[in-house]
């Protein structure tokens, strides 16, 4: 404040002219405050506009979503031609598998036995199917109708045929007399030929076969083919080499008079040695590798963007933090720094970064260099579904579309915790389940598949059967199961089910009252607004409890 004394005329000139110096620094002081205080308000309003108002505003090309909407159709072009390659690289393994199955398992019918593949009950049954897989072997070559042959060494040896017995180091049992004398220590011996000589082994090498069946663990009977896979030359792609490691395991472990005969298959591709083909498979491919560099090109632009989205929303929060603080001297609430970082960039990010590298693999597959068709896929795949997921952010513009976000919000925390509650109920069942009525039901014979049988339920699907196929052989835990599943159904399907869908549906029923009366306004609503009936905090009464009650209310609706 400026005091003036009216002495004489020239006192008084500059006392006046004091007076206006200061008043005039005042209004310019205030008068910047307002520009600041209206930038920023300009600034927030534009951030939060959907890109139709940007456009309008400013004039401002709405590039990411043009990347967003190029983005989705390019990957998910690029997950179309990728899956079809992959379902046939699927099913030439599983058609192989199927073929070695017939090939070597006597009397295989085309269908497993459970786990296993053929079971065997008698000695001379072991004993024609183990000389079975041998004389298969040996004919190899006259009797498959693919294209599979013996492996070869890098000498241009074929790899032999190993055979290893495993067996107690000694042992001799007498059920009648109810004795038996073993030593638990095992023992392998193995044996390897060549395999146009396989079927001379029995005359050669009889001893070997000579089976001391209460000593027998296993036998395991370990190969190496080679295949082409010729089917890829319709899809206009080079056709991959496969190297199919194969063991035949006749398991015995139980020693309960059932020899179970497994059939195991590895099979690793690669890029063939020398190879010579006719037509565009080759210049597909090329094309391909481009389309694929350009899908990464334009994910790194997508990447690019949204992290640029992310440093500006985070520098504008500093801006519209610092001015609460210098204005009103209080933080600004957590709901309003939500509305700041985006998860919708963040996942969009994620995406990119799954999708560079799902292609760089898809690329490395193409050029023969790997073989990860199921890691690429994961990659490719996930990302394709957050790139879809994320058009719900653009639908989210819309007020009758916004709802099914809205309400996945509001209801996500309470749908949680009621998830945690119920999950440790279920857990019970699901342990109690398979310790008592996995012995006896195939469904609870795994923690797992118990799990899974237990969810299935829940949904109301494959009941009868359930009850179905319990083994009755024991009546005390046929009757127990009808207690628990009894039990189980009716907690979860009339209860822990209904109140699940009943936080759904308060609080779908709570946003639409707030879409019909208005949702409540937090600090930064109000500012937009240009509402000032924000409370002011003292210097001295700061602390965390007057911060939380300052905080404005929890709101639904989402600023996308």
């Amino acid at each position: 404040m400026v005091f003036c004394r009216f002495g004489s005329k020239l006192e008084t000139l500059c006392c006046f002219r004091v007076l206006i110096l200061t008043s005039s620094s005042f209004f310019k002081s205030r008068l910047a405050d307002v520009i600041k205080e209206q930038n920023l308000r300009d600034d927030l309003r534009y951030y939060f506009m959907s890109p139709c108002e940007k456009y309008r505003a400013r004039r401002t090309i709405p590039w990411k979503m043009g990347v967003q909407i190029l983005k989705i159709v390019m990957i998910t072009t690029q997950l179309v031609l990728f899956g079809l390659n992959n379902q046939l690289v699927v099913s030439y393994k599983e058609e192989n598998t199927m073929a070695l199955k017939h090939l070597f398992l006597k009397d295989y019918s085309g269908v497993d036995e459970d786990e296993y593949s053929v079971a065997v009950y008698t000695q001379s049954d072991v004993y024609d199917s183990l000389y079975y897989v041998l004389d298969q072997y040996s004919q190899l070559g006259q009797l498959s109708v693919g294209p599979i042959s013996y492996a070869e060494d890098e000498d241009g040896n074929l790899l032999p045929l190993v055979v290893c017995k495993e067996y107690y180091r000694r042992g001799s049992v007498d059920p009648s007399d109810e004795t038996y004398d073993i030593d638990a220590q095992l023992e392998t011996v193995c044996m390897s030929h060549d395999p146009v000589t396989a079927n001379h082994w029995r005359t050669q090498n009889s001893s070997f076969f000579q089976l001391d069946f209460y000593r027998l663990v296993d036998i395991k009977l370990t190969f190496q083919l080679k295949g082409i896979n010729l089917q890829t030359v319709r899809s206009r792609e080079l056709p991959d080499c496969y190297s199919f490691y194969v063991t035949i395991t006749f398991d015995n472990q139980c020693h309960s008079g059932k020899v179970k005969i497994f059939l195991d298959i590895d099979a690793m591709s690669s890029a063939c040695r020398d190879w010579k083909i006719s037509g565009t498979a080759h210049k597909n491919t090329h094309y391909l590798l481009v389309f694929d560099g350009f899908v990464i090109l334009v994910c790194i632009t997508s990447a690019v963007l949204c992290t640029r989205s992310i440093v500006l929303a985070v520098r504008l929060l500093q801006r519209f933090a610092q001015f609460f603080q210098e204005n009103f001297n209080r933080k600004v609430c957590e709901e309003d720094q939500d509305e700041f970082l985006n998860g919708w960039y963040v996942m969009v990010i994620i995406s990119d970064l799954m999708a560079i590298v799902g292609s760089i693999l898809k690329m490395e597959i193409q050029a023969k260099s790997l073989t990860s068709y199921d890691v690429c896929s994961i990659f490719l795949g996930t990302s394709t579904l957050l790139v879809w997921v994320g058009v719900i952010r653009y639908l989210g513009y819309f007020q009758k579309y916004n709802v099914l976000i809205l309400t996945m919000k509001a209801a996500f925390p309470k749908v949680l915790r009621f998830c945690c509650c119920a999950g440790m109920i279920y857990l019970g069942y699901t342990f109690c389940g398979w310790i008592v009525l996995g012995p006896y039901h195939e469904k609870f014979e795994g923690l797992s598949r118990v799990a899974e049988c237990l969810f299935s339920l829940l949904n109301g699907d494959d009941m009868f059967t359930t009850f179905a196929q319990l083994k009755d052989t024991n009546t005390l835990v046929w009757l127990f199961s009808r207690a628990y599943l009894y039990s189980f159904i009716s907690l979860f399907i009339y209860m822990v089910l209904s109140l699940f869908i009943a936080l759904i549906t308060d609080a779908y029923e709570t946003i639409k009252n707030y879409q019909k009366d208005g949702f409540p306004l937090t600090d930064l609503q109000k500012f937009l607004r240009e509402q000032a009936d924000f409370p002011v905090v003292e210097e001295d009464s700061r602390t965390d409890a007057g911060q939380s009650v300052l905080c404005c209310c929890r709101r639904y609706e989402h600023h996308i």
